[in-house]
């Protein structure tokens, strides 16, 4: 482990509790918005990484979606935040329970909007409700459909089929994201070389409807030819 790695692991933590504590303060969601905007802009900052956005006329100004994307890294929230920081768009991270008791990350989590994912639950009436409420409240839901980071050299791992139900049950429009870089060599990369500067690419797709009958990940793997 390098000396950066040990020095922006402790930032991180200090970074990402004291923004935990700010967002317990509010509950106005565009509040908790621009926070959670802040908190993205300083952590990728700190990493010397930007975030180039293609396909920016795809993004809607406002609305409530089903945010899909793919998984690569720990820092992939962060880079979705800022791509969509010039929009009234506010999701709540379906965020699967391990986070949610993270010394490092739980903090953060359960103030900044975010709904719980739990594996071991047979039962998933809960996690519909929740999610159901927060439609309800106006808000749009972002899930990682492939269910947890992709780990592999492929582009995609399969699409777990939970986040079609959460569309269907909300009547929400599926707005599809593709992160083109991989977040996980970059965080590696940012860790390993302080000075190094980094772009990372975040693509915008078409809006699918949430009737859609065809295979989404078929569908999404065609939009950002993957």
């Amino acid at each position: 482990m390098t000396f950066n790695t040990i020095k922006q692991s402790i930032y991180a933590l200090y970074l990402t509790n004291s923004f935990g504590f700010k967002l317990k303060r509010v509950s106005n969601s565009l509040e908790k918005k621009a926070l959670r905007t802040k908190y993205s802009e300083v952590q990728l900052k700190a990493l010397n990484i930007k975030v180039k956005v293609l396909n920016r006329e795809k993004i809607p100004e406002d609305g409530q979606y089903l945010v899909i994307c793919n998984h690569r890294g720990i820092i992939d929230p962060p880079v979705l935040e800022v791509a969509l920081k010039n929009t009234n768009i506010f999701g709540v991270w379906v965020s699967k329970k391990e986070l949610y008791n993270s010394p490092f990350f739980g903090l953060f989590v359960r103030n900044a909007g975010s709904i719980l994912l739990d594996r071991e639950k047979s039962q998933m009436s809960g996690f519909f409700s929740d999610t159901k409420k927060a439609v309800k409240e106006g808000s749009s839901i972002f899930i990682f459909p492939e269910g947890t980071r992709n780990k592999t050299e492929e582009s995609l791992i399969e699409f777990k089929e939970g986040f079609r139900i959460i569309a269907l049950k909300n009547r929400l429009p599926i707005l599809p994201v593709y992160i083109r870089s991989n977040t996980n060599k970059a965080l590696g990369s940012a860790l390993e070389n302080k000075n190094l500067k980094q772009t990372l690419e975040i693509e915008f797709g078409g809006l699918i409807d949430y009737k859609e009958r065809g295979n989404i990940q078929t569908i999404y793997k065609k939009m950002f030819a993957i």
